[in-house]
């Protein structure tokens, strides 16, 4: 790491650790179960693919990560060690903190679709689907770039976020903007709010949209409200 506080205080050797732009936040998504580059290519969408290199050897020298091939495979995955799991707390900790204090308004330049489609993605209650099989496809207004989304759900199989159509007949068709299912996402509005005055439209399955609240599940930190005066910034 080439930060360095010159103190002995273990305050400033964990911030010298995780004090790198981007580090701490390819830790939080190995804590959320990221393992595989592409992954985070479009959990960290603005990061570059040289820095995310770097930055995931640089976990791998200091022994927050491990990089693995498992066997059969032929992409590397990335895994954090007893050391990098006990950072959890710290990471909640943190994003706890920024919910209460740091939210501010969302600036255009903060709506990052990939981030929020890969989060939904993972967030998605299949135990609370009327079936464990559906495609769910995302249409995004004025969106110039991947304006368009599908989700496939599979019994037995991994999930799928995909940006191009998986030619699968979709079985609930979600058209909104981003702003809005950011702040879906964030705790900030409500899916049946966003449905009765105009922001978001769901067509297809009617068991799936009358249970959309229960599987479209927001961010893992949207019950935390924020401060009545929060920071600026």
């Amino acid at each position: 790491m080439s930060i360095r506080y010159g103190q002995f205080c273990p305050i400033s050797k964990a911030a010298e650790v995780l004090g790198e732009r981007w580090t701490i936040l390819i830790v939080r998504e190995l804590l959320l179960g990221t393992s595989r580059y592409s992954d985070f290519q479009r959990a960290l969408s603005r990061l570059s693919p040289t820095l995310l290199t770097k930055r995931l050897q640089q976990l791998v020298d200091i022994g927050l990560v491990v990089k693995s091939t498992p066997a059969g495979q032929a992409r590397a995955e990335y895994h954090l060690t007893p050391a990098g799991r006990e950072l959890q707390p710290v990471v909640l900790s943190l994003g706890q903190w920024g919910m209460k204090w740091a939210r501010g308004q969302m600036g255009e330049d903060e709506l990052d679709v990939q981030m929020l489609m890969y989060d939904l993605c993972r967030r998605i209650d299949v135990t609370a689907l009327p079936s464990d099989r559906a495609v769910i496809g995302f249409t995004f207004a004025h969106l110039p770039k991947f304006a368009h989304w599908w989700i496939v759900l599979e019994p037995k199989r991994e999930r799928e976020l995909c940006v191009d159509n998986p030619g699968k007949p979709v079985d609930l068709q979600i058209r909104t903007g981003v702003r809005t299912l950011a702040e879906i996402w964030a705790g900030d509005t409500e899916i049946r709010t966003a449905r009765k005055d105009g922001r978001l439209h769901a067509t297809g399955d009617p068991r799936m949209i009358r249970t959309l609240s229960a599987w479209l599940r927001p961010g893992q930190l949207a019950h935390i409200r924020p401060a009545a005066k929060p920071l600026s910034v």
